[in-house]
């Protein structure tokens, strides 16, 4: 359960959800609390604890109520000197209270609502350690007159320059310290936040230790070792930067400690601290990462809730930003869960409240006749009541704090998840979502297991067990098929559609207001700023109105979230008339009979999977400038490449020798692609050309002279030629090869022109040919539709030119390399940059399979990155210049590359 601290729930009967809310807990005593009857005296042992705006008295017998005196009700509290009659035994000194109330909780150690008992009443209490009882009294009083102040802002001030003098002469023991040999690095003073409740302390963090120590004892030091932190996030808490929450783990709900710091600065410079323990951890924790490991399949749709939920502040440590899950499952009154049917699930491109139409007419009849700011839905989908709502059969002594020491009433308890779920359609005021326990592994909150007194509802019935829809055969059968149902196809389709909702585009702004997915102003994030309120009262109260109505998470998108890759859309299709990139076959492998036709799913990610093992088998200086492209003969013998020393060259596999040089101009060449047929290199060329070399005739077959400026890449498919060029278009030409028996040159028919900007330095085009990349030197990317010719997203996404650019195997995204040494992944579908990686160096060239990247850079090595998780796993050093060009076949385990040093090199790929 991911709402509980700890799995087993603590012996210890006094918890601070027995303090009002906003209240602290000062202080504690060994005491007795004394009581006459019939002229004998009865002493109960236990713990008098201080509190900011109470007296609780927890007695160690089980059998006896816990007593809490709130200090507002308090007519006296006296010291009472000790009796130094000579003929009677000394007395020592006691502690009055008379007060107007006392409550009791707990009693016969049941938890069940308090009992409160007024009318007037005197306690006396003695301590043990009786130097300290005038001092005990002083306290009381001075807390008592805060309490008694007519304003609250009044009250809240004085109880906090209270609490803060009392951390300013208190400091961490640093006898806790695991290791004599720690260094400290920083103290200050904060407060550890868990649900509902906050305990001021002082937070340490040293060179191995991150420490907690409450200023009242409660619990003991709490000790985080730093290299065992995985994640760590900054928090809103109170709408103030001055959360901390660290996780020791990937995809635990619940934190390790959330920290509230007094200090944005201190707040800050804890989180960078903490951060250096952690690779990459700044540039991996984001959405956009998670994000690409979602659409990949490498994230659950439950874990990917999870993580963004994180990101946008919600916390289990915070009620009033709890994480927030949909409903998905619309059925609950069928015998059999049909998820192969799409009327079982919910429509989540629309908010709860637009789910029936009836209900949203009524809704939006009221928003159109309302001033500004006008809102739709006049309550929340998460708030700390909700939460309780769920949680209350496993968190009974949250709901009593939350709710002045009362359950609700039994008929608006959580009696049935279909009634929940009719409520949520029909009710004038319910929009409540879900919560991630309806997706875990612990089915105890739909179980009285603690067999509570919950109430009896209107029918006469008892509230017990939550019931369930006929479906499911229990708690657990339930929430496995919830856990079911998340992950379907359905729901793996249509998710960004509520993460557009809640998290994303959606959320704010006209694109809220179209989709019917308006709030009050108060819930959003900026909607108001509290510290601007001039007066005390008003602030508090305007705070807690915000923390209690609930929260809209922070804005994590502002442009449509893409779809998830899910089996049905993938395409793995691959063409053997692709771009040189893809290649045909290995020049330094065994399976020279086998085309590219032949690389599967399977091939394709066992070499990748191999990757880390690449090995370099040669390398060969065969030009004299850089090499600037590469291409490979269907049998593998021969290896084209193009260099900026003008020349077309031919490598020999069986001979490690180059057998031809060929120079069209003399002008630098810049790429070279084979064509299906095997027999065919095409060439571009800075003299604006593209030349076809033909390997059978060994000389020159035909020259287009398509550009007004360097041709700088092409790609071909189905007889169709795309050059890029420095003449800031992308030409389409149709081409019909030419007749060699009867040496016919071949014909070329410009179907379209592409207009850029700038001058076009990159062009790819995805397996199946139907879009196509483009990237200029002014860092723009463009995608482009090769049936209509139409743009479908523009990006401008780099800092300087664009060196490469390609499609990921599935045509779901775009990779792009540029002068300012980021690579950049774009969604095709949406055009969001879900993805950005800042390199040492820039990188020239890559290959990719959508979630790993083997890249050359500037300095000539060639590295392997993760893009799921932003990380080099591996640097090979390679060239002594630039890594300029690249080949890979995945089905061969083989890469080539070529450098501004010259050479071309060959690298297996080891098994």
């Amino acid at each position: 359960m991911a709402f509980l601290k700890t799995p087993e729930r603590t012996k210890e009967r006094f918890s601070l959800l027995l303090l009002d809310l906003e209240e602290y807990y000062f202080e504690q005593h060994t005491a007795y609390h004394v009581t006459s009857s019939s002229r004998k005296e009865k002493k109960s042992r236990g713990s008098f604890k201080v509190c900011s705006r109470s007296i609780i008295f927890d007695p160690e017998s089980l059998t006896e109520p816990i007593i809490k005196i709130p200090l507002r009700d308090c007519r006296k509290i006296e010291f009472v000197e000790k009796e130094n009659n000579p003929f009677n035994d000394p007395k020592p000194p006691v502690i009055t209270v008379s007060s107007e109330q006392v409550i009791f909780i707990k009693e016969s150690n049941v938890i069940a609502p308090y009992r409160n008992e007024r009318g007037s009443k005197k306690l006396t209490f003695e301590l043990e350690g009786w130097s300290k009882t005038e001092d005990v009294v002083q306290t009381l009083l001075q807390l008592h007159r805060a309490s008694c102040l007519d304003k609250l802002g009044d009250q809240t001030a004085m109880i906090a320059a209270n609490l803060q003098s009392r951390l300013a002469r208190s400091s961490f023991d640093k006898n806790c310290f695991q290791s004599v040999a720690e260094d400290l690095h920083m103290e200050c003073p904060v407060e550890m936040v868990m649900p509902l409740v906050s305990n001021p302390g002082h937070v340490c963090i040293t060179n191995e230790n991150l420490y907690f120590q409450p200023l009242n004892g409660h619990p003991h030091v709490i000790q985080i070792k730093l290299n065992e932190v995985r994640r760590i996030y900054k928090r809103r808490h109170g709408l103030r930067p001055l959360g901390l929450e660290v996780f020791c783990s990937e995809n635990n709900l619940c934190s390790d400690i959330y920290l509230k710091f007094y200090s944005p600065a201190d707040r800050d410079e804890i989180y960078y601290y903490i951060a250096t323990f952690l690779e990459n951890h700044i540039k991996e924790h984001t959405a956009e990462s998670y994000m690409l490991q979602w659409q990949r399949g490498h994230l659950s749709n439950y874990e990917y809730l999870l993580h963004l939920n994180n990101l946008a502040d919600r916390s289990c440590n915070d009620l009033s930003q709890y994480p927030v899950f949909p409903w998905v499952i619309a059925d609950y009154t069928s015998s059999q869960l049909d998820l192969t049917n799409a009327d079982t699930f919910r429509d989540l491109s629309k908010p709860i409240g637009a789910l029936n139409q009836e209900r949203l007419d009524r809704l939006l009849a009221r928003y159109r006749g309302m001033p500004e700011p006008r809102f739709i839905y006049g309550s929340h989908y998460s708030s700390p009541g909700y939460v309780m709502f769920y949680l209350v059969r496993v968190a009974p002594e949250h709901m009593l704090c939350l709710q002045n020491g009362r359950y609700d009433h039994a008929d608006r308890m959580f009696n049935s998840i279909s009634e929940t779920w009719k409520n949520c359609l029909e009710g004038a005021t319910d929009f409540k979502e879900l919560i991630p326990e309806f997706y875990g592994n612990d089915c105890s909150f739909l179980e009285n297991r603690l067999n509570l007194d919950l109430g009896r509802r209107q029918n006469g019935t008892l509230v017990g067990d939550v019931l369930l829809p006929p479906w499911a055969s229990d708690a657990s059968d339930f929430l496995k098929k919830q856990k079911m149902a998340l992950e379907s196809q359905f729901v793996s389709e249509h998710l960004h559609e509520w993460i557009d909702l809640v998290f994303g585009f959606k959320q704010r702004g006209g694109e809220a207001v179209a989709a019917q997915n308006v709030f009050h102003p108060l819930t959003y994030e900026g909607g108001i700023d509290c510290d601007s309120i001039e007066d005390t009262d008003q602030r508090i109260a305007m705070l807690t109105q915000i923390l209690e109505f609930g929260q809209t998470p922070k804005q994590l998108f502002t442009t449509p979230h893409p779809q998830r890759i899910t089996p049905r859309f993938q395409n793995i299709t691959r063409s053997s008339s692709v771009n040189s990139t893809a290649g045909e076959l290995s020049p330094v492998s065994l399976c020279e009979d086998s085309s590219f036709e032949d690389l599967t799913e399977e091939s394709r990610k066992m070499a990748w999977a191999n990757m880390g093992s690449l090995k370099r088998i040669s390398s060969h200086k065969i030009h004299k400038e850089a090499v600037t492209g590469i291409a490979v003969t269907r049998d593998g013998a021969s290896i084209f490449s193009t260099s900026q020393d003008s020349t077309l060259k031919m490598f020999s596999k069986e001979l490690k020798d180059f057998q031809r040089s060929v120079s069209f101009s003399n002008m630098a060449l810049s790429s070279c692609l084979m064509l299906a047929d095997g027999k065919t290199v095409l060439c571009s060329s800075w003299d604006n050309n593209v030349y076809f070399y033909s390997i059978p005739y060994g000389r020159r077959q035909d020259t287009l002279m398509g550009h007004d400026d360097a041709v700088s890449e092409m790609c071909w498919f189905d007889d169709r030629l795309y050059t890029a060029s420095w003449d800031s278009t992308v030409k389409i030409w149709q081409c019909s090869s030419a007749d060699q028996s009867s040496h016919k040159r071949s014909k070329f028919e410009l179907l379209a022109e592409l207009e850029h900007d700038a001058g076009v330095n990159t062009v790819s085009l995805n397996p199946a040919g139907t879009l196509l990349v483009s990237g200029c030197k002014d860092g723009t990317v463009t995608i482009w539709d090769t049936s209509s010719y139409q743009t479908l997203q523009q990006v401008h996404c780099h800092a300087g030119t664009i060196h490469r650019s390609a499609f990921s195997p599935d045509s779901r995204h775009v990779l792009s390399v540029g002068d300012d040494s980021c690579m950049k992944v774009l969604d095709v579908q949406t055009g969001m940059v879900i993805s950005s990686v800042k390199a040492e160096e820039k990188q020239r060239c890559f290959c990719w399979d959508g979630s790993s990247v083997l890249c050359g850079g500037q300095s000539g090595s060639l590295l392997l990155w993760d893009l799921l998780s932003n990380t080099v796993i591996r640097r090979i050093p390679a060239h002594s210049g630039a890594v300029t060009a690249m080949w890979m076949n995945e089905l061969c385990n083989t890469v080539i590359t070529g450098g501004e040093d010259k050479q071309i090199m060959f690298w297996r790929l080891q098994s």
